[in-house]
């Protein structure tokens, strides 16, 4: 295993028992990759390297295996002059950097350093990835894509399979789930409503080795307890009134694949302990039995709620926390990165029109800026949701400030009547446009169609703007 690397005074297990997890699902993932991945302690002390990062420009350095990482991956007797992975000790955040002999002062390689929270909160050691060598990367034998029917998704410079992003965080949750990808160790999404952590979820197994086995989805808030447990663990005949017959859960439909767990802070404590036990034991009871079934599933879970202050208030398992969050995954909300909008914008018009058999809209510039300065408190589902309804209540080429009526409702309204002015607005508008696209833009066809005169037609298009 590659841990095997690892000095011998770094070898014992972290006390911290999350730390420990975390660090066992980096051994698990890492060990079969030719990236170079490390983690290393508050003194710089190497706690973890795969196979890959010792050897530097062909030369295997497991021979000899110093503690410290500027005398492991490059051979010099003190430190480097700045090693941005020191501050993340400190700043809590993930550091991306460019790394040379002869730029910043430091000379390993580094590209991105992310902070591996302790129980406590604190950053208990830093896992590292170094820009890649000139070495292929290549995929344990076991999972050469070859031998699987479905190809990973695409990677580009802004995409990666359905997710669009050309900012810094972006970037770095591209990076993050290809390393995590083909382990099989808990992620745990967290950020708000609707920034994408079920797409998140589905890119995560669709990169992976289990990509042509089930991505289930279960929404653990939508059902009350006793049915969720039915449906994720199953039920034998007679466990309950109206159970007639023996019926399996979607523990066991996700067998080889992946289970994605939404909204799990909305759980109850007994289910949780519940669930508990499935990680620990890799086999579920279905509701009512008593034969253990065992299964190989990867589980995701997500949710909106800062678990950690769940678990200080007792109202979250702290040992479950440590199962879910082994892997665990940040998406920022859309208002902290602007720059992926007029991207997400674009994506969502090409698949908007498609859907509804329309020919491809383009943005104006005024209205791109528009969209891109919007808070949107919705974030990547409320974008979303606001261009297809902009695309289906217009009929130009390319949409403008004047097309845009609602972005006015992201302004909180002052009453109750405000709301259903606005309302009313958008549905005369929509009707407006529903007619004339009846009528092939005769509007004297239009007005007769909406039973007013063509001069109160002409009034409302030009209030409307409406050209």
């Amino acid at each position: 295993m590659a841990g095997s690397h690892a000095p011998a005074t770094s070898l014992s297990p972290f006390a911290d028992p999350i730390l420990a997890a975390r660090l066992e699902a980096l051994r698990q993932l890492a060990g079969g990759l030719t990236d170079r991945v490390a983690v290393m302690d508050r003194d710089l002390n190497v706690v973890y390297a795969n196979d890959a990062a010792w050897t530097r420009e062909g030369e295997n350095l497991s021979a000899s295996k110093p503690a410290k990482c500027y005398q492991a991956f490059v051979q010099m007797e003190d430190p480097c002059g700045t090693c941005p992975a020191e501050s993340v000790f400190e700043t809590r955040e993930v550091r991306t950097v460019a790394c040379n002999s002869s730029g910043d002062g430091t000379a390993c390689g580094m590209h991105q350093a992310f902070p591996l929270m302790s129980a406590s909160g604190e950053v208990g050691s830093v896992l590292v990835l170094f820009h890649k060598t000139s070495a292929p990367h290549t995929l344990p034998k076991s999972l050469h894509p070859q031998k699987l029917g479905r190809s990973r998704p695409e990677r580009t410079e802004s995409r990666l399979g359905d997710l669009v992003g050309a900012s810094s965080v972006m970037h770095q949750l591209f990076d993050l789930i290809r390393l995590v990808a083909d382990s099989s160790a808990t992620v745990l999404i967290q950020g708000e409503s609707g920034t994408g952590k079920e797409l998140v979820a589905r890119t995560i197994h669709q990169t992976s080795y289990r990509r042509d086995k089930p991505f289930v989805v279960v929404d653990c808030g939508a059902l009350p307890e006793t049915l969720l447990e039915s449906e994720l663990f199953g039920h034998v005949k007679g466990a309950f009134t109206g159970a007639s017959g023996a019926k399996p859960g979607l523990f066991e439909e996700a067998d080889g694949g992946t289970i994605f767990l939404d909204e799990i802070a909305d759980t109850s404590p007994t289910f949780q302990a519940k669930l508990l036990r499935v990680l620990q034991e890799g086999e579920i009871k279905r509701v009512g039995g008593t034969q253990p079934i065992k299964i190989d599933v990867r589980v995701i879970s997500a949710t909106n709620k800062d678990l950690t202050d769940l678990v200080k208030a007792k109202a979250f398992r702290q040992d479950l926390y440590y199962r879910l969050a082994v892997l665990p995954v940040h998406l920022s909300p859309l208002r902290e990165r602007r720059a992926d909008i007029p991207l997400l914008v674009k994506k969502f018009i090409a698949d908007s029109c498609q859907r509804h058999r329309q020919e491809l809209r383009q943005v104006s510039e005024e209205a791109m800026r528009a969209l891109t300065a919007a808070p949107w408190q919705g974030n990547v589902r409320e974008l979303q949701h606001y261009i297809e309804r902009a695309v289906v209540t217009t009929t130009h080429a390319e949409l403008t400030c004047a097309d845009l009526v609602a972005l006015g409702s992201h302004v909180e309204p002052a009453d109750l009547r405000t709301v259903g002015r606005d309302a009313a607005k958008q549905a005369e508008r929509a009707r407006i446009l529903q007619a004339l696209q009846q009528t092939s833009g005769n509007r004297m066809k239009a007005a007769r169609l909406l039973k007013i005169s063509r001069a109160s037609l002409y009034n409302k298009l030009h209030d409307f703007g409406i050209r």
